[in-house]
């Protein structure tokens, strides 16, 4: 019996009554419908009202080869039928998954050559917080527990992802973290940089870590852990000065250095990867949605040939989860990793996309005064919203101006996110020239909006 769509009013009705929406405030359901979501091809989104929307987010940050892709159907499709599952555990492994293990060693940076499998970007962060601790007590060094991460870093949702990350109403939520978890600022030069230059801010940044290792003691600090350009937090790239300093101070008090790659990995940058892209030469690489383009769930955790060589010698990894490698999810990732290089897609956004997405940007900015700063790297970007560029007069909190902004957006046919007072984009690297112009005249539209409901 061929899908047909049931009324909108029913499914918003039974999702207000079963579902319990993440990062969502129930009341927010009170006077509104949910955006039910039926069908995507390529860069655009259908709701259930038959609305076409670009989506400006890649869904949440991962679709990155875009919707729709046939080959990735027929990926899952194969493997269902030849394999629909097998575990890992207990010395097992199935073929897409070692294959797979072989691939990303070959695009990751140089001597991350061994991967643990998790199912998204949580569990692999939580992974890392047991085998990086598990490492240094096989050194015999166990008091090394600590990890510093940075304020509006985000590494997942789980309690150990939360503790990792610096995101304050994430804390507030549980009313604590884990202990043996600290964080420091991070390197906005916007928001902290003063009178400082970009390089001079982002070294002063970076020395931040030394004082906090200094604080807690070399001996007891096991990682730090950084996003290569912050993500959830706003879209935040740090200065090209900010990352060199930070591997010399790990690499001077024996810290090991991770990557989270949840959202740069798999092109975002216009490179493989973040750390590509600032020259980092991490120890540890999370790597989660781009990995699939958020066709099935899959991540995984890239360990350096060194740190595998002391995990050899530690006994068993009392660690895992049942789906850990799934075959099918392993297959799509292949097929993914195999679109992605066919297509030039890196190669595309390096040279024609981002740089064109981000003339876009600056012009759209100069139409705007409410756009204080533009930001970010590759194609993704955020918007940072005030009241005057000229004055920098910020927007109250509860005046909640992103916010008011995405909705006209998306009564335009364009779906951004909202954080704090930034609209962040993040759309697929599929996205064509054409289909910029359509996102950006969206944008003004919301922006123009935003605008007139603040008399600006």
């Amino acid at each position: 019996m061929p899908y047909t769509d049931p009324p909108n009013t029913d499914l918003s009705e039974q999702d207000k009554r079963h579902h319990i929406h993440p990062f969502t405030d129930p009341k927010y359901f009170d006077e509104r419908d949910v955006l039910v979501i039926n069908r995507a091809d390529g860069c655009f989104v259908w709701d259930n009202e038959g609305n076409k929307i670009l989506d400006g987010m890649a869904g949440l940050w991962c679709v990155n080869v875009g919707y729709g892709r046939q080959e990735l159907v027929d990926a899952a499709a194969n493997q269902m039928q030849a394999l629909a599952y097998y575990n890992t555990f207990f010395q097992s492994a199935t073929p897409p998954q070692i294959q797979l293990s072989a691939k990303l060693a070959e695009i990751t940076p140089k001597g991350l050559d061994h991967f643990f499998f998790a199912n998204s970007g949580s569990e692999a962060n939580d992974t890392i917080i047991r085998l990086v601790r598990h490492y240094w007590s096989i050194l015999g060094q166990p008091e090394k527990r600590y990890f510093i991460g940075r304020e509006k870093g985000y590494h997942g949702s789980t309690l150990g992802a939360v503790s990792l990350g610096g995101m304050t109403a994430m804390h507030a939520f549980d009313h604590h973290i884990l202990p043996e978890f600290e964080h420091i600022q991070e390197p906005h030069w916007y928001a902290h940089g003063g009178e400082l230059s970009e390089d001079e801010f982002g070294q002063a940044a970076a020395q931040k870590l030394e004082q906090k290792i200094l604080e807690i003691g070399p001996e007891k600090v096991a990682a730090f852990i950084g996003e290569p350009i912050q993500g959830a937090g706003g879209v935040i790239d740090p200065p090209m000065s900010y990352w060199g300093e930070i591997q010399k101070i790990c690499r001077k008090y024996d810290v090991l250095l991770v990557a989270d790659e949840v959202i740069c990995g798999f092109g975002r940058t216009g490179e493989w990867f973040g750390s590509n892209f600032y020259g980092i030469e991490p120890d540890v690489m999370t790597l989660a949605k781009g990995l699939s383009s958020g066709y099935l769930p899959i991540s995984a955790v890239a360990f350096s040939d060194k740190i595998d060589g002391v995990l050899r010698e530690g006994g068993p990894v009392v660690h895992g989860y049942t789906y850990s490698g799934h075959p099918v999810s392993c297959a799509v990732a292949l097929a993914n990793i195999e679109l992605i290089e066919r297509e030039g897609l890196i190669e595309k956004v390096r040279s024609e996309t981002a740089p064109y997405f981000r003339k876009c940007l600056n012009e759209l900015a100069d139409r705007h005064s409410m756009i204080g700063e533009v930001r970010g790297g590759g194609l993704f970007a955020g918007l940072e919203l005030g009241r005057n560029r000229a004055t920098s007069e910020p927007f109250l909190k509860d005046e909640q101006a992103a916010v008011i902004c995405r909705d006209h957006c998306l009564q335009a046919g364009l779906i951004m996110r909202a954080v704090g007072d930034a609209m962040i984009l993040c759309p697929p690297l599929s996205i064509t020239r054409e289909e910029i112009d359509i996102l950006i005249d969206r944008a003004d539209t919301g922006l123009r909006q935003t605008a007139q409901h603040f008399g600006l």
